[in-house]
């Protein structure tokens, strides 16, 4: 997706200092946000961290305690949920058991009081969008986990909502109707282009489904950017800990701004600026960051390890690695089933590991977020 910010598009949804207080519990703390047309954003964090009730507070479900909520231009702040312009699907599905599954999906147009012909005409058009043509005539009990998920999204598309509220919709599905499911709203929200907001606590799903990401930590946000900017360049340790695998290494700062671990000096493609010599830090890198070779090697940021364990993951294996001169200090590496087989890889051997500069991060040592 383009950066709107470039094109000079005026966001869609603006958030501007919400604050949310439930007694003396602050759940959102000043959170300021722009999410823009046909985008698909994703609220992620931990339990607790804020998410669903900022998707609440866009929803009026929880009028936020001080803010502002702008939509298409228009202060929604004070606004009852019946006069705000959003479809919301929840994790329970939340259908109407004694409804058909076209009832279900008509309910909203019939509050509408649309037109018999129109009402039926855009049903029939959904259930053939979600690929459940020939399911109209039964109720929610009969169809499966995945199927009633479908139309508890396809009954929040009926009335052509400016807003899509997802609350973590894919969370009570298993695995492998989840990933489908997955694909399915990705492509249908492309389709309908409809600005789509979803909170989950799964990290691969956001990065799977996500034009942009919001990670929220203690009601706060920690970081906001793409899946691959989130995943690549974390913004905290909490992010870098939170999205994927790392390995963080404690170190301090040498005299030439590098990083010093086990009497190594590290190079670093950002130069630490301000920081003074011998000030702990703690070093991340990700698994599949780390190069690895049998023969010694005089390559910058290189030092011996030991493989302890061996983890088959089908794709490729990950290995636990005992660091030379790190005692206790472990860290993993993801190798290829192509290097297992050239370098025949196996426990107890020694390698020469090197750390890219290019790929390290380094965040305060007593920081955790």
């Amino acid at each position: 997706m383009a950066d709107h910010q470039d094109t000079g598009l005026a966001p869609y949804l603006r958030i501007d200092h919400l604050t949310k207080r439930f007694g003396a519990f602050t759940a959102l703390d000043d959170i300021s946000l722009e999410i823009f047309e046909r985008e698909f954003v994703c609220f992620l964090g931990p339990s607790g961290c804020g998410k669903t009730t900022l998707l609440r507070a866009i929803a009026g479900l929880d009028i936020q305690s001080s803010g502002r909520i702008e939509q298409a231009g228009r202060d929604i702040s004070a606004l009852p949920p019946s006069e705000r312009d959003f479809g919301i699907v929840f994790q329970s599905y939340a259908l109407f058991p004694n409804l058909t599954v076209a009832r279900n999906i008509a309910y909203g147009l019939e509050n509408r009081h649309a037109r018999r012909s129109e009402i039926e005409r855009r049903v029939a058009e959904l259930l053939d969008l979600v690929g459940l043509a020939d399911q109209g005539h039964k109720y929610p009990a009969q169809l499966s986990g995945g199927q009633q998920q479908r139309v508890a999204l396809t009954r929040a598309l009926a009335p052509s909502p400016g807003l899509l509220l997802l609350d973590e919709p894919l969370s009570a599905l298993d695995a492998k109707v989840r990933a489908r499911l997955r694909h399915e709203v990705r492509s249908l929200q492309r389709r309908l282009g409809v600005t789509t907001i979803m909170v989950t606590h799964d990290q691969e799903e956001a990065l799977t489904m996500a034009d942009r990401i919001v990670v929220m930590n203690h009601g706060v946000i920690d970081q906001i950017g793409t899946p691959v900017e989130i995943y690549r360049e974390p913004a905290t340790r909490f992010v870098a800990d939170f999205i994927g695998t790392m390995n963080f290494l404690p170190g301090r700062i040498a005299e030439d701004g590098r990083v010093a671990i086990a009497g190594l000096e590290l190079s670093l493609q950002e130069r630490i600026n301000g920081v003074a010599a011998g000030t702990p830090v703690t070093l991340a890198v990700r698994p599949e960051d780390l190069l690895v070779q049998v023969a010694p090697s005089d390559r910058p940021n290189t030092f011996l390890a030991t493989v302890d364990e061996l983890e088959f993951l089908g794709s490729f294996f990950r290995a636990d690695l005992a660091l030379d001169g790190l005692a206790d200090q472990r860290c993993c590496a993801d190798f290829s089933i192509n290097l297992m087989r050239r370098e025949a890889i196996q426990i107890g051997q020694t390698l020469s590991v090197t750390l890219p500069a290019e790929r390290l991060h380094v965040f305060p040592a007593a920081s955790h977020g």
